[in-house]
């Protein structure tokens, strides 16, 4: 049985097929449990929203944030999706793209602890 409608499954494939460059480095960082044994999803629904990257095992869900995250507007859309999605039982971390880009040993470190409890 399925847990998500069609529609949310075909948005999910075409979210992953437009990935920013930072997403596409993160992923090919975390696929195929690379890190720490971990296995992470990418664009899995949650309610109304699309979580980047979803370990279901740790309930651990890492957002990759570009610069149009930096607006009020989005800042206050950004906190209401949080407060949604660790009302759902994750926990949320965000990372900027520029970080991942830069420095994908910290923010690999960073997704590393928080899946242990220890970020």
């Amino acid at each position: 049985m399925s847990l998500t409608k069609p529609d949310q499954t075909e948005r999910a494939r075409r979210l992953r097929k437009s990935d920013t460059a930072a997403e596409q480095r993160l992923w090919e960082a975390l696929r195929g449990r690379r890190l720490a044994g971990l296995k992470f999803v990418r664009q899995l629904p949650i309610g109304p929203y699309y979580a980047d990257f979803v370990c279901r095992a740790r309930k651990l869900i890492v957002e990759a944030d570009g610069d149009t995250h930096s607006t009020d507007e989005e800042l206050a859309y950004d906190a209401r999706r949080t407060a949604a999605l660790e009302a759902a039982g994750y926990r949320v971390i965000r990372v900027w793209n520029a970080e991942v880009r830069e420095n994908l040993e910290d923010v690999l470190e960073t997704i590393r602890l928080a899946a242990e409890g220890e970020a």
